[in-house]
């Protein structure tokens, strides 16, 4: 059965405020376009508890306590990768007996939800700190310098690769906060190492890396591909 629409608690007021000016029900019920039976469920409402506002509805108790509510909170957000069946399994140790369904639901309502984490590349401290002092060193360059730079790169790409995909618990605006990343690493079974490079005005050449990478191989690469993206891209020689 479908839910029958609300009435505005203004149009429940409207009801009120003609009735006690005299009208009957079939009056009122032409004059708003209500049902008769539902202007009289809202007058016998307002004749016994004075008001046309919703009332506290009684409902099944939650099951889920105070007590068991801080601890789901708690541990979502000290591990966003834990599952809602390990939450689960954490509250039945305390005697609550929820589905994971219910976990969910009320992770939610406290801000926490389901969400796909970001992926990054994992730095160590060195090249975290490196990355820093490169942006800070080039804040202030002209924009003519960042259109005639030319950005290079080599990657192995994963053929076979299997990415397993997982939920963490997160609030808004936290999905780059380090917990809640999962960092990656260029590996994998059956794949193939690749050159690139780009500019402002778009990608240059594209080199495949026969065997494995050594400097007589890289200076090849360059030699082959670094002057022809130049051109192409139309940089300064500078």
């Amino acid at each position: 059965m479908p839910r029958s629409k609300e009435i505005q608690e203004q149009m429940r007021t409207k009801v009120i405020e003609i009735y006690q000016s005299g009208k009957g029900y079939k009056a009122i019920s032409k004059a708003l376009g209500l049902q008769r039976t539902t202007v009289r469920a809202i007058i016998h409402k307002w004749q016994k508890h004075g008001t046309v506002v919703n009332l506290p509805r009684s409902g099944r108790p939650t099951k889920i306590t105070p007590r068991a509510q801080r601890q789901l909170i708690r541990e979502a957000t000290k591990d966003p990768r834990t599952t809602s069946k390990e939450l689960q399994a954490s509250l039945a140790s305390i005697k609550v007996s929820v589905h994971d369904s219910t976990i969910r639901k009320r992770l939610g309502k406290n801000g926490l939800h389901g969400r796909f984490p970001r992926r990054k590349p994992l730095l160590s401290k060195k090249n975290i700190k490196a990355r820093l002092n490169f942006a800070k060193k080039h804040l202030n360059d002209c924009q003519d310098f960042w259109e005639n730079t030319l950005w290079t790169d080599k990657t192995k790409v994963e053929l076979f690769g299997r990415r397993v995909s997982r939920y963490i618990w997160r609030k808004s605006n936290t999905a780059f906060q380090k917990k809640n990343i999962i960092p990656t690493v260029k590996y994998g079974g059956g794949s193939v190492m690749v050159w690139g490079c780009f500019a402002a005005s778009g990608p240059g050449r594209l080199g495949v890396i026969d065997g494995t990478m050594n400097s007589t191989v890289y200076q090849k690469i360059l030699k082959e591909n670094v002057q022809p993206s130049v051109r192409q891209l139309k940089l300064k020689r500078s």
